[in-house]
């Protein structure tokens, strides 16, 4: 390919210099247009998703337990239901995201989801309702791996964790909003139907409209970039070459599904998947156990509002901590295990009525901040895979163990106001993860110091479907 310009020299994260076909503030301008189209998508997406998922602990607060007749484990069940969807969908979604436009799919399931969601209005029984979540978990299965797909390939390795950063930041601007817009809506009290039923409905109609916006902008791939010229596409592609990607190809390898099994690092991510999901019942969980104390309905909206802005901060604490030590996001991982394992140990330790008060409520604040280990832990796999299909099987499988996490955990949920068993499962979790994490970290920079002793180094070359596997000049983040 033959591109123009004045060329730079660069250095990759693996200390070799090498000669790059285009100038860094042409990088620059394209990065910064990305950031203006392609993030805030992949941010709206997410956002919206995020809010379906916790609309549920919101609805348990304003009456939808009683509506429904739930009993407390049939309520576990309604959290479970929605991940047992989600992980039957993963099957032919792994087909699927490797052989359609995976934008367009994205799109096309973003709209039905919202619709699905909207349909959670309607129930008037457990059955009814238990039905209508796991179809809602069935058309959001594809969203999640397919984020970490596409932001590999329109961004490179080192920029992973701040991209990813932005839109798992989502999840607590999702529980910020979530909260304040169930208060407005409970707070207005002058609808014909629950107010539970109306924010299902604003929350579906919300993300049907945007899944259209989506379809329609998301480009289908950097050579289709409809905010890029032509000399900036030629760009793009070639810097992410720098990272032997090969882009969005529509193609299913079955060569590269058996490597994917057969690597250690894949079962890993599996892993990560239950351990950090097993830590998720406390965010459909903590309304309740702020109920539990006393306060009224509203009261726990307001409560809980401040656990989505501890969570992005947290986050962006963690990506300040991959900008900082870039090599080292594995050590970033087990700092930000902290926070959440000191809020486990407070909900183990203090009274559960309304002489823990204010101490409950902010235990449950840290023991929230989940989401800001999952940016670190999708950005480092977003970095460590390459191949199609091993790509989209490796992210599938995390979130393969994703579902099992969080149909298993809630079933530890079930023993109100305590939840003793729940806590307890999430302690032992988050010592397990410390322990993965860890070997992770280790198994990582063996392969690496392996690679440099054979003496092959990153060069430039436009990417084919390769694995990372196949590759030996790549290089592992840990």
């Amino acid at each position: 390919m033959n591109i123009d310009g004045v060329r730079e020299t660069a250095v990759t994260e693996n200390g070799v210099a090498i000669e790059l076909p285009y100038t860094k503030e042409e990088e620059r301008r394209i990065v910064r247009k990305m950031d203006f189209t392609i993030l805030p998508l992949l941010c709206i997406v997410f956002f919206l998703q995020y809010l379906d998922k916790q609309s549920l602990s919101y609805a348990a607060v304003f009456g939808m337990i009683s509506d429904l007749n739930l009993t407390s484990h049939q309520y576990s069940w309604t959290s479970a239901i929605f991940y047992v969807g989600q992980l039957i969908s993963e099957y032919p979604f792994i087909y699927l995201q490797s052989r359609l436009p995976l934008s367009r799919f994205v799109g096309v399931t973003i709209v039905v989801w919202g619709g699905i969601c909207m349909c959670l209005a309607i129930p008037k029984t457990f059955a009814g309702f238990a039905t209508v979540r796991f179809l809602l978990g069935f058309a959001e299965g594809a969203v999640s791996p397919a984020f970490v797909t596409l932001s590999s390939i329109w961004y490179r390795q080192s920029e992973h964790a701040a991209r990813v950063g932005c839109w798992v930041t989502m999840n607590a601007l999702a529980q910020i909003c979530g909260s304040l817009m169930m208060y407005g809506i409970a707070k207005n009290g002058h609808f014909a139907i629950a107010s539970w039923r109306v924010l299902f409905l604003v929350c579906g109609g919300a993300t049907s409209f945007f899944g259209v916006i989506f379809f329609l902008l998301f480009p289908g791939s950097p050579e289709k970039a409809w905010f890029l010229n032509k000399r900036e596409k030629e760009v793009l592609i070639a810097r992410m070459a720098l990272d032997h990607d090969g882009g969005d190809k529509t193609n299913f390898s079955l060569r590269q599904l058996r490597e994917t099994i057969m690597d250690i690092r894949s079962w890993f991510v599996f892993f990560f998947g239950i351990l950090v999901t097993c830590q998720a019942p406390v965010l459909i969980f903590a309304s309740l156990v702020i109920s539990n104390i006393g306060y009224s309905s509203l009261q726990t909206m307001l409560y809980t509002s401040p656990s989505g802005a501890l969570q992005a901060l947290m986050i962006w604490v963690g990506v300040l901590g991959c900008y900082f030590f870039p090599r080292n996001r594995c050590a970033v991982i087990l700092a930000l295990t902290i926070p959440p394992f000191a809020g486990n140990i407070l909900l183990f330790k203090l009274p559960s009525s309304s002489r823990g008060g204010w101490g409950l409520i902010v235990a449950s604040w840290f023991a929230s901040c989940i989401s800001t280990i999952m940016s670190v832990l999708l950005s480092l796999f977003a970095s460590n895979v390459k191949g199609n299909t091993k790509r989209a099987v490796t992210n599938t499988m995390f979130f393969i163990g994703y579902c099992v996490g969080n149909i298993g955990a809630p079933q530890a949920w079930t023993e109100p106001p305590t939840y003793r068993k729940g806590v307890i499962l999430g302690l032992v979790t988050w010592c397990v993860l410390i322990c993965t994490t860890s070997a992770y970290w280790w198994l990582c920079q063996r392969e690496n110091t392996r690679r440099d002793q054979l003496g092959f180094q990153q060069s430039y070359e436009k990417g084919h479907d390769v694995t990372d596997k196949e590759d030996l000049s790549f290089r592992y983040s840990h």
